[in-house]
């Protein structure tokens, strides 16, 4: 579940879930492309998760997003 997730995962993982490309989270959260991909990858493990749509389906299912 997302509260395994540490609050800048959790920051990942919203903005995966409203659709942002790994660019546009790396820039708004002024890290790199790799830091963000390496959140992912540690978001994907902690959830069971395969890829972004999984996130997406989570996210709404459980109310993280609009």
């Amino acid at each position: 579940s997302h509260e395994s997730l540490t609050d800048r995962e959790f920051q990942v993982f919203c903005m995966l879930a409203a659709g942002k490309k790994l660019k546009e989270i790396a820039e708004t959260l002024c890290l790199s492309v790799n830091t963000v991909s390496t959140y992912r990858s540690r978001i994907l493990v902690k959830m069971d998760m395969e890829n972004n749509a999984d996130i997406i389906h989570y996210a709404i299912k459980n109310g993280l997003v609009n």
